[in-house]
């Protein structure tokens, strides 16, 4: 069924949203729009702000931002097409009929759907049945219950190649055939494709058998089968549990991806309904976009032995084209050899627990899949890694995610092959720019555009350590003194960086006076031509020179400290003036997007907003890297 653009428009017209979100949210009256505390985080004051004109509700405290088919689908979990029939039954609109050909489909699907449902039945009745002896006992050592065998569905498929067949048979061989229960071989009569297996349905987001999974109970290849493709069913589009998982996950507010339906069904009776696993398959790019639209950030607990974390990491790259702002995947490591199941044997759902509450991130995920690759014992041993490093990188789709993930494995590469520089812990070690400046020249031009097309991206989870307060004081009004200072400093303790950023420098708003001559000076002498030396810059300037030190208390940096490796302070230094520009035009922009944004509502000024905010964050996050505080 395809809903035309102008329909939807049509049927939000007709939709006062107040009226949608006012039965779950209790609402005050502002002047032309209402407000109320925010239904998706929890809050005392109201930021949630609903504009029935518009037709969009906004929150300024979490930015949930949408219209009335987001709300029902975000607040109250439904499907897309059940929102919007919801919507259009309010609405005395007729949602429109779908063409000859998806109407033939839509009701070849429903007759499949009666097949499944039927043999789904069938398939219980032979588990409860005297054939069904040795299955009762498999689930019983498997410490099944009778409820959780209930609410899966489990069944049992006899050792027959026509019980089905027959059983089914008004429904017709081609219609059992189409629907993945008969083999239809060349030559030879239709037969029963599960046979002495344990089965349960695989069901659809809605709830409806589409397939299913069938176990061998004794020795035997495959372990376990599943359905064929057919018109209900599509393998990779598809994930065991879905249906019952994405509830929970809205109450758990968070999904679990294991590799098995078994360890899926295990964890939901122990108590942990948010899990759903792939059918036999890697994860899929379908599968994945599915998991997001129930949580950014999905966790993976899959089993702990070798194959276990090789199917981690093939979800982690397969995850990496489409990672964003707040988007990503998550793991958790089970212990050597064992899956999801053994674990909630051994130690219950507090263990199971204990390791969801503290997921590795992918960053680090991958991070370290690399380094215990190989050992790092050559140059070209540590050169590899930093190549497969910067090619997971440069597989990220989104360029702001894209240049974090770039920025935190050169980091963590630095730091590792790299010995600590004297007098220095690691921390402060960590914080130096890894950025050479051929790279910082490419993304100064990105920097620029900001503040006429907006930051691209979304949001940005900080990384360690912190952004600094300190470090959010670069504004409109110019460059703030303590800061100034630092980068004049730098500059004067390493002048052999001026050749390099007089122009930048040139061009600095500062407003404190005499920052602001000590500047003029500094390229005067650099636009001169002279030899530029520590001792040479601080004789031309004198007492001034003398009067610019940091402050106890400020950011300090490699290059406002004289015994740094000169190498590396004028590599700081540029990155901080870089960051620092970019910094200064942002908060321009990002301010008058925010007037406008209050002025009125809207789906391009939110997003305006939040791509400021999140590339402020990014420089925010860059600069304090580099800094560390006395």
């Amino acid at each position: 069924m395809t809903l035309s653009p102008a329909w939807l428009d049509e049927l939000r017209a007709r939709t006062t949203l107040s009226a949608v979100i006012g039965p779950s949210v209790k609402l005050i009256k502002a002047g032309r729009e209402f407000k109320a505390c925010c239904p998706f985080h929890n809050e005392k004051t109201p930021s949630f702000t609903i504009n029935d004109e518009k037709g969009f509700y906004h929150c300024f405290g979490c930015g949930a931002h949408g219209d009335a088919i987001r709300f029902l689908t975000d607040q109250r979990g439904l499907p897309f097409m059940d929102a919007v029939k919801e919507l259009a039954g309010k609405a005395g609109m007729e949602v429109p009929a779908p063409d000859p050909r998806e109407r033939e489909r839509q009701e070849r699907s429903a007759g499949l759907h009666d097949v499944m449902e039927a043999a789904a039945r069938w398939f219980t009745e032979q588990l409860d049945g005297v054939d069904g002896a040795a299955a009762r006992d498999y689930l019983k050592q498997r410490g099944i219950t009778d409820a959780t065998k209930r609410k899966f569905g489990f069944g049992f498929a006899p050792d027959s190649r026509g019980k089905l067949k027959t059983a089914l048979k008004s429904f017709g061989e081609d219609r059992l055939v189409e629907a993945g229960l008969l083999i239809a071989a060349e030559g030879k009569q239709p037969y029963d494709r599960f046979r002495g297996r344990l089965t349960y349905p695989i069901r659809d987001a809605r709830g409806r058998c589409i397939a299913f999974s069938a176990r061998i109970l004794g020795p035997g290849e495959p372990k376990y089968l599943n359905s064929p493709d057919t018109p209900l069913f599509d393998k990779g589009r598809t994930l065991f549990n879905l249906d019952q998982a994405g509830p929970a996950s809205r109450q758990a507010k968070r999904i679990v991806i294991v590799e098995g339906q078994m360890d899926a069904i295990a964890l939901d009776q122990a108590g942990i309904g948010e899990v759903v696993a792939p059918l036999g398959t890697a994860l899929t790019d379908a599968q994945l976009e599915r998991l997001w639209r129930l949580d950014a950030q999905p966790i993976c607990c899959f089993d702990g032995d070798s194959a276990g974390q090789k199917a981690a990491v093939r979800a982690a790259t397969r995850a990496l084209p489409h990672l964003g702002p707040e988007r990503t995947l998550r793991f958790v490591a089970l212990p050597a050899g064992q899956d999801p199941d053994d674990l909630v044997r051994s130690g219950g759902k507090e263990a199971i627990d204990a390791l969801l509450a503290a997921p590795e991130p992918l960053v680090e995920r991958l991070w370290r899949h690399e380094v215990d690759a190989a050992p790092l014992d050559t140059p070209e041993a540590r050169a590899g890694l930093k190549q497969r490093l910067m090619e997971h990188a440069g597989a990220i789709g989104d360029p702001n995610v894209r240049q974090l993930y770039r920025d935190e494995w050169l980091r963590k590469f630095d730091a590792l092959v790299r010995p600590q520089r004297q007098g220095q812990g690691p921390q402060q070690g960590q914080a130096r720019s890894l950025y050479p400046r051929r790279e910082w020249k490419h993304r100064s031009q990105d920097i620029r555009g900001m503040s006429e097309y907006g930051a691209r991206g979304g949001r940005f989870a900080a990384p360690n350590p912190p952004a600094l307060e300190s470090t959010r004081s670069v504004h409109k009004t110019g460059i703030e003194p303590a800061i100034a200072r630092a980068l004049l400093s730098g500059f004067i303790l390493y002048p052999e960086a001026l050749h390099d950023h007089v122009e930048e420098l040139a061009h600095l708003n500062l407003v404190d006076r005499g920052s602001a001559s000590l500047r003029d000076q500094l390229v005067q002498i650099a636009m001169s031509g002279q030899h530029l030396d520590r001792d040479g810059i601080k004789t031309i300037l004198g007492s001034q020179a003398a009067g610019i030190g940091v402050r106890r208390g400020a950011m300090r940096f490699s290059f406002t400290q004289a015994g740094s490796n000169p190498e590396v302070a004028r590599s700081d230094l540029g990155s901080a003036l870089e960051a620092i520009i970019a910094l200064s035009e942002i908060e321009v922009a990002l301010s008058e997007a925010t007037t406008r944004l209050k002025q009125e509502i809207s789906e391009v000024g939110y997003a305006e907003q939040q791509r400021l905010m999140s590339a402020r964050k990014s420089y925010n996050d860059r600069l304090a890297l580099l800094a560390s505080s006395e």
